[in-house]
This record gives structure tokens, sequence and C-alpha cells, in this order.
């Protein structure tokens, strides 16, 4: 029974949303402004906010509330984008040296979260303590090695690796084969940074207009004239920043965005003793596998916040709850029986060559493409796309010194992805088979 492993109390809703809701702002769409963004996540917040403390009059419109896409719902995991150019099959899509370049760029992305935070008085529940990528083969291990020794010649992540026999020390689970430390991770409340960046925003004058699709973008002259539900305003620049929300209003941008589904879990509240030990350290924990699955204690420690692609077709909560719970206890058996008192989802952009980019395309600006590293990145080409709206001096972005690939015939229409996430996902059931299989011959067992 699906009902089985939820609890009495269990709600359809995002657990970080007890602590704050998407906003809902009546602001009256103004008839011109220099600068409007679309879309109220990580990059729209960012960008308002440097737009703002730069004196420049922003306009923030959302098709929903505000915050209220996966910005405010994601798995609060903030990271140095050590994933870039490593799509799902685990290959690189990039050259190595292209992905060097990106990732020096994106070392600054980490950095600027924390500054953020600390500047703007954010309270986040930030918890700096790292994070741990277990190996789900041993051949996953042996590649460890090799990454942990490039991410330490090409960044100041400190990445190191831990065999099976030392991993307890990080995670409280034998499923995994060793893995990987990295220093440069935390986790954060994200629903309240969300509410940090938005307060931030309200306090420079940033106007937020809420539950205001657009639906029209038109070039008049060096203007634009952007039209929504709620009116139409001339601007001089668009930011699109619409991440896994991008629609066909920016065509051009949505055949080079596929949007994907994920799904989250709140345990219910767990003993201390417990929670101690699942999470030694307190840290982020995510796997190497193609179809990953990530987690973390929640901000009070009571709680465990399990993450995943539970399905690459839509699925109810209840559905979402049963599949992850399967998939939390088999990394964490102590807690068989543990019951999910929330469950959610949201959509992530990803891109066909696995890395974020920012840049211009038919004159929008845009910064998109998290891959799921959402709080970071997005945060960072927020703030860049706002440095190159605004013409800073300094400006320089690797991010969009390179191609923004998309696929001829796709418009957003993601028909294909149950079938793509179903051959992976087989492939890691493979691949973790045959790892067991290897690690048991060769222990005896």
């Amino acid at each position: 029974m699906v009902d089985s492993v939820l609890a009495d109390d269990f709600q359809a809703r995002c657990y970080w949303w007890e602590d704050f809701a998407p906003l809902r702002s009546e602001g009256e769409l103004p008839a011109r402004a220099p600068v409007l963004i679309i879309g109220s996540g990580f990059a729209g917040l960012s960008a308002a906010l440097e737009l703002s403390k730069r004196n420049v009059q922003v306009v923030v419109v959302d098709a929903r509330e505000i915050g209220w896409g996966a910005s405010s719902r994601n798995g609060g995991g903030v990271g140095a984008a050590l994933g870039i150019g490593k799509s799902f099959t685990g290959k690189q899509t990039l050259p190595s040296s292209v992905i060097r370049e990106l990732r020096t760029d994106a070392a600054q992305a980490f950095p600027l979260v924390l500054k953020l935070i600390e500047e703007e008085n954010i309270d986040c529940k930030l918890r700096h303590a790292g994070r741990f990528v277990g190996a789900a083969t041993p051949r996953h291990y042996e590649d460890m090695r090799k990454r942990a020794a490039e991410l330490n010649s090409t960044t100041a992540t400190n990445s190191y690796v831990l065999s099976r026999e030392e991993q307890r020390s990080e995670v409280g689970s034998d499923y995994y084969f060793g893995g990987m430390v990295t220093d440069d991770g935390a986790t954060i409340q994200p629903a309240l940074y969300v509410k940090g960046l938005i307060e931030a925003c309200l306090r420079r004058g940033v106007q937020f207009i809420s539950n205001t699709p657009v639906t029209k973008l038109e070039q008049q002259g060096k203007l634009w004239k952007v039209t929504t539900s709620a009116g139409a305003c001339l601007v001089d620049d668009v930011i699109v920043a619409t991440n896994g929300y991008t629609s066909a209003v920016t065509p051009a941008l949505s055949k080079r965005i596929i949007p994907v589904a994920s799904h989250i879990i709140a345990s219910e509240k767990l003993p201390e003793s417990t929670m101690k030990e699942l999470f030694p350290k307190g840290k982020m924990i995510s796997d190497s596998k193609r179809v990953l699955y990530y987690y973390r204690p929640s901000p009070d420690g009571t709680r465990v916040i399990f993450g995943g692609r539970a399905r690459f077709t839509q699925v109810g909560e209840e559905k979402i709850g049963m599949l992850l719970q399967r998939a939390m206890v088999e990394r964490f058996p102590q807690i068989e029986g543990v019951k999910v008192s929330y469950a959610w989802s949201g959509l992530l952009g990803f891109t066909l060559d696995a890395t974020a980019h920012m840049g211009k395309i038919d004159g929008l600006h845009y910064c998109m493409g998290c891959n799921g590293s959402g709080i970071s990145m997005m945060t960072y080409l927020g703030y860049q796309t706002a440095r190159k709206v605004a013409q800073a001096r300094d400006y320089s972005c690797a991010f969009e010194k390179h191609r923004f690939p998309g696929l001829p015939f796709y418009n957003g229409d993601t028909w294909f992805l149950p079938m793509v996430g179903s051959y992976y996902r087989m492939r890691d059931d493979i691949d973790r088979a045959w790892g067991v299989r290897k690690h048991n011959r060769q222990s005896g067992h």
C-alpha cells in the first residue's frame, strides 16, 4: 500500500515552506522600466539585487508567486558546481581545457553565496560542513581517486577520498564503496535564502509582480515591449531567468533547456542519536550514479531530507513518498520503518552539455541551466548577468564564451525523458549489481 510509508499527518507540500511560503505581490506593472527580469528564482533574484546595488531600477515578474519555482523547493545543498560538463552518461561533454576554464570561473560561486548570506544578514540556517559523494560501485571509487587529484589541481575545494571502511565517519551507511569528500560544500534552508534575497531586493527598491505570466516579447527599435497578463511594459533590457520553467515565449531558449523533475521527501522526526548516526558531521550526501539521489539532515537535525528522480514521468506526491522512502531505507536500513511526512517536486533546468549558460540570444539576456547546482551557479550567473547589463568595467565570465547547444527539432516537449531516464536507471542497476558481485567475490562473501 502506498500509504503504508506515509505519516498520519503527511502533507503533499514543500517542507521548506513551513518557514517561508512563496510571496504574492500585487504591484502594478509600470509602462516603462530600465530592466525587466522574467523569473524570481536564485538567478532572477541575484540579478535584481546586483542591479539594484548599482542604482538600476528593476522590475521582476513571475508567472506564479515570487520564489515559487524549484529555487525555494530544492534540497538546499550549496556546492562548487564540480559536475560541470559531466552528463548522465558520466562522460565529459566538453574539452578538458574548457572545463578547467569553467571550473576556475565557477570557483567564485560558492564564496559569492556565503558573502551574500553574510552581507545581507540572511538567516537561512547555513551549515558549512562540506559534501560527501558516495561511490555506487568499486569502479566509481577508483574514478574518484583521479577526480579528487584533478579537482585539487584546478580548484581550492580540498577534495579527498575515503575507503569503504572509513566512510562511516561521514555517512551512517554501508551502501557505498567509499567516496569523495569536498570541503567546499554547505547546506541551507533554501526557502529562507529566497526570502532573504527578496528582502534585500525590496530594501533597494526592486519591484516584484507575481502571478503575471509574460505572453509576448517584441523588439521595438532599441527597446523591448514585454506583454504580460497584466499589461505591457517598455524596457531597455530583458533578463530571462526561467531555468526549468522556460516556455515557448522564448523559443530560442526553450529548445536549449530540458526541464527535469526532482522529487524530495522529508521524513518524520527521528531521535537525535539516530540522526547523528546517519549524518555524523551533518554533510550533504549524494550518489555517483547517473540517476543520483541526494540527502541531508534538516536544519534542526530532526528529519532526513531525501531527494532524487523518483520517476521521469509525472507522479503524485504519495507515489513520490513511496519511491523515495524505498531508496532512503536502501541506504539507511536502520530506519526501515520510518514514515514520510512531506513530499514535493520542482523542475530543474538541464542542458545538452551539462553546463550552465549565460549570454544574449535574439537580443535577450539569459542565465539558466543549473543542471542540479542551482543555489551556487544560478546565484553566480544572475550576479554576472547583472554586471554585464550594467556594463561593469571589470566584467568577465567564462560561461558566456561557449556555444549554448540546442536540439533542432526540440521545442521543450520532453516526451523522450521517460525512455532516456529508464535506460540510465537500468545502466545504474546493472553497474551496481556487477560491482556488488565483484566486491563479494573478492571479499569471499
